[in-house]
């Protein structure tokens, strides 16, 4: 018989978070989320984002053991801006057995259907900067520090319960350039001599700030008409600010300024940190924060987190700014492949930018949509 208790207790969301990394034990390649930071995003008191949305959390027990989990996120203003009524499933994990996945399902409906929503959408976070997509290609890859691994099955459970894809992302890896392309020079001296772009590297972490803020109003202008997003008002751009400020290696961290010195470009890089993170599951304490910061300072393989440019300034070498430096960066650490987070495959923008680079497209993930 299959139980489904929701999540109460401290006990019952440590559970909940570590049900995953053993579910997932010796898959390898399975890369655990960092496990504080999965307890905190359920947090009222922590995360802001449930200012504005309500969230729940389900566990399902089968002959006395656990089997599966599940959350359910309502982003109410988000709801409102598209005038929709939407809910969204995240975090989804468990056995093979269809079974399980039902009931699963069938809980997060149940509660969705009290706010008085029509449809079901996952697995999708709280915002784009959150967990999401269902892995659907790819399962032999390492998974990235940012992303969810699944296996085959669940992409197969959730069809037979009737969800088909809504959208899905790419994820591709990229050889790194061994010089920087004719090209690529000549798109970055435009931007810097015809439209009078400055390209800026902070020396020191206080020094972000004075650019961070408008980085994030110019992202959230930027990314507005992506799938599913909501634009991040500032106590949630406090959080994620203060998840990654630590871990940031400022080599990697660009802003683009214009002649007006307001920030028009923005691009997060980082050292992977999945082999680190798998090799401490998912725990910062006692070693995996001296396991991060080894992996910062030596590494070939680095991911890249998002770029973002302000739509009036794209087409204008930009871009070009930003990888001519990124390129001498990733040389000088004798980076060899990049990861790229997940693209969403109808965005051509995102996925023409990579197009004179040698790459090979080899994750796939997978939004799915349900009337309910």
């Amino acid at each position: 018989m299959i139980t489904i208790k929701e999540v109460k207790t401290n006990l019952d969301s440590w559970r909940f978070t570590e049900f995953p990394n053993k579910l997932y034990k010796k898959v390898e390649p399975f890369v655990p989320a960092l496990s504080l930071d999965e307890r905190n995003v359920f947090n009222k008191k922590v995360n802001p984002m449930l200012e504005y949305c309500d969230a729940i959390r389900f566990l399902a027990y089968k002959d006395g053991k656990i089997v599966g989990r599940i959350a359910g996120i309502i982003n109410h203003k988000w709801n409102e801006a598209c005038q929709i009524k939407t809910a969204r499933f995240t975090r989804i994990d468990m056995i093979d057995d269809i079974e399980v996945t039902k009931a699963l399902i069938a809980k997060v409906t149940e509660w969705s259907k009290c706010f008085g929503m029509d449809t079901l959408i996952g697995p999708i976070g709280f915002t784009d900067m959150d967990r999401m997509g269902l892995l659907v290609e790819g399962f032999d890859q390492l998974n990235m520090f940012i992303t969810i691994y699944t296996h085959p099955y669940y992409k197969d459970h959730l069809e037979q319960l009737g969800f088909v894809k809504d959208v899905d992302w790419t994820e591709k890896q990229i050889t790194w350039p061994t010089e920087v392309s004719e090209k690529v020079k000549r798109g970055a001296e435009i931007a810097r001599k015809r439209y009078g772009y400055e390209l800026i590297k902070c020396d020191k972490k206080k020094e972000v700030f004075k650019y961070i803020y408008e980085g994030f109003d110019m992202y959230n202008v930027a990314f507005n008409e992506l799938y599913g997003f909501f634009p991040l008002p500032k106590a949630v751009q406090d959080y994620y600010i203060k998840q990654m400020i630590a871990l940031v290696d400022l080599e990697y961290l660009w802003f683009v300024l214009d002649k007006e010195k307001h920030v028009i470009g923005l691009t997060l890089i980082m050292p992977s940190l999945a082999k680190a993170n798998k090799k401490s599951n998912g725990k910062l304490l006692p070693f995996g924060i001296f396991r991060f910061l080894r992996a910062i300072k030596k590494h070939d393989v680095i991911d890249l987190y998002f770029i973002a440019i302000d739509p009036k300034h794209q087409g204008h070498g930009v871009i070009a700014l930003m990888f001519e430096d990124g390129i001498k960066t990733g040389m000088k650490h004798h980076v060899r492949f990049a990861e790229t987070g997940p693209e969403l495959e109808l965005n051509v923008a995102i996925q023409n930018q990579w197009k004179d680079f040698d790459y090979k497209s080899h994750k796939r993930r997978r939004c799915y949509t349900k009337p309910i």
